[in-house]
Parts: C-alpha cells; structure tokens; sequence
C-alpha cells in the first residue's frame, strides 16, 4: 500500500515531535514542512521540501495529510485551506483564537464530508486518564459527584519570541493555550455545563492575555466543578481530582517533553467510612507517554478505515472553546475590557 503523504505546516517543538512519531508509523510518510523561521528550498538529511509559507505548502505539494501545527492566529485558516484542498487535517489545540474561526472551519468540513478533521487534545490519549475513564465508566465506583482541577506553570511565555502573550497572535492567555487541556478533560468526566462563574485576572504578570483563571461550574447533570488554570505556579503542577459515589480518582502530574510536571499517577482512594477518612489507597505510576503515537495512529486509521473521528473531532473542538469563553465571559470585568458576545 502506498504511504499517506504528511506535510506538517509549523516546525517547531510541537512539530518536530509529531514527526518523530510519524515516522513510525508505516503508513505514513512526511514529505514537506514549513516554517516561518526557514527558508524555501530542501532539507537533504530528512529528503522534506522545505517552505517559509503554510500557503505555499498547501498549494503546491501533493499531499494526502496536512499537520497544522501553527500559531493560533493562522490555525483556522490553514485547516481550512488544507481541507479545500481535499485533505484530511490534523491540528494542534486550540483550534483557533476564538468560536468564530471554529465555527467557520465546521462550516468548510461539512461541505467535504469525505475529509477526516481531527484536533489534537492529546491529554485525552495519557494512559492515567484512559484508565480512569474506564473506572468511571465502570459504574463501580458510583456517579461522579464534584471535581477539583489545578493545571499550573511558572510564566505565560517560554517561547523565544513570545507570541503567547501578543492577544492579537493568541486570542487568549493561560487558560486558553494550556487550561484548555484540562477544560477538555472535565467535559470528558462530568459532561456540559449548566452554570459557570470565573475570575479572570492578569495582576501578577501584566501582560496583555490573563495569568490566571478561577473557574466554578455546575454541569448539567449536578457534577460541580473547581478548576484553576495558572501561570503563578511555581512549582508546575497538573492535579485533577474527581470525586464519586463510592470513592476518588486522583490524576497527579502529567509525563510531558519538559519532565517538569512530576511523576504520572493515578491514586484510587476507595471509600471507607471506618477509616476515618484515611482509607488504603492503589497508586498506579506510568513511566512512558504513549499519547503523541496512539493519538497519530488513530487518525490514521480513521483515515484508511475510513472512519468518523470519534475523539477531537470539530465538535468536541468547538465544544471545549465554547467552555473556554463561557469562563472567560463570566468574569464581568474581561466581559467589558473585550466585549465578546455571550458564548451560549
């Protein structure tokens, strides 16, 4: 069978790393790149053509799948331009700088049905989280009752050039660039929300997007939720706690290219009430990160099976950003500073 050729329009970290993972995959072959940061031409050690324009990637090679993996500003518009093309798109969260540009990527795919659009909420795919999906969806613990979320690093910016504190470039801070993950995984475990109140504030950093988030939110079934995104933690944390029925589930750090998120866990508290609220735990630790393979092998075969995308699809895309802007939109002050329409 003839390989699916990739072109992987952005070649940064992100990018660099879906090529590794790519290239094992026999299915798949990466043919060219871009980056802004390049030159036109051809990059011999990897046999890649080699462009400085996303525009010229999509136009002028032949190409089966296109890796958007592009600052947020130009996301939307490269999916959209890939899928016209006739390609099946793959593009890195979020899917835009707001439901504007999603809205209208939905728009374009459903003019080519035929096309797979998958988006890359990789956290879905971490061993730890699969593991608890399966305890919930078990029923053996009960329903869930409440959750409590904490993701958190030391600063916004940690790229050379800073795009993620330019709103023009970014859309949105914290929340939007790493919250987002975790905002994915709570409508995974409790579902929409019916109510949602915030804080959004950027005091500590002064920059032009928000450093930190405070959310509480009550789905539509009675889960409620406390979630905080932050970029004032100092020691980077990932820490997501659900609560049910019969017991807990505790999602402690998260393996990631910079190791800086602490050992991958998940801590299963039983309920116990002759414990004394100190029941015997089971702690289950990951050592490997399987999430960026298993993520790239299931688009693949939606692709040669050709199968719906069934996680990260343009929907669950549109669904996240949506929660996203609800938490920005309750906050009355970000409300008034940026006038957004209400996201319900």
């Amino acid at each position: 069978m003839n390989q699916l050729k990739v072109g992987i329009a952005g070649y940064g970290v992100v990018g660099k790393r879906r090529h590794q993972f790519i290239k094992q995959n026999p299915n798949l072959v990466v043919t060219a790149i871009c980056d802004k940061s390049l030159e036109d031409g051809f990059l011999s050690s990897e046999n890649l053509k080699v462009y400085q324009r996303f525009h010229d990637l999509i136009e002028k090679e032949n190409l089966d799948i296109l890796l958007v993996c592009l600052t947020n500003d130009v996301a939307a518009e490269a999916t959209i331009l890939g899928l016209k093309k006739g390609l099946h798109v793959f593009c890195e969260k979020p899917p835009g700088r707001n439901l504007q540009e999603i809205e209208k990527v939905r728009e374009a795919e459903k003019q080519l049905p035929n096309l797979k659009l998958k988006y890359g909420f990789n956290h879905r795919y971490h061993d730890s989280i699969l593991e608890a999906l399966k305890i919930v969806a078990s029923g053996k613990m009960g329903k869930v009752i409440n959750i409590r979320g904490v993701y958190g690093k030391s600063a916004i910016v940690n790229v050379a050039n800073g795009w993620r504190a330019n709103r023009e470039i970014a859309g949105g801070g914290i929340l939007l660039d790493q919250g987002i993950h975790m905002v994915d995984l709570i409508r995974l475990f409790a579902g929409e929300m019916e109510e949602v109140k915030s804080y959004i504030s950027n005091s500590y950093w002064n920059l032009e997007v928000e450093d930190n988030a405070f959310a509480l939110m009550k789905s539509r079934s009675g889960v409620i939720i406390q979630f905080q995104s932050t970029a004032t933690e100092w020691r980077h944390r990932f820490n997501l706690q659900i609560n049910l029925g019969e017991g807990s589930l505790v999602l402690s750090g998260i393996l990631s290219g910079s190791k800086s998120y602490g050992q991958e866990t998940l801590t299963i508290y039983p309920k116990d009430l002759e414990s004394g609220g100190n029941p015997r735990i089971e702690t289950i630790n990951y050592l490997e990160d399987n999430s960026w393979r298993d993520e790239i092998n299931e688009f693949t075969d939606h692709i040669l099976k050709n199968e719906p995308v069934k996680t990260g699809s343009s929907l669950d895309a549109y669904q996240t950003m949506k929660l996203v802007y609800q938490i920005y939109y309750a906050d009355p002050e970000w409300r008034e500073a940026y006038s957004i329409s209400n996201p319900n």
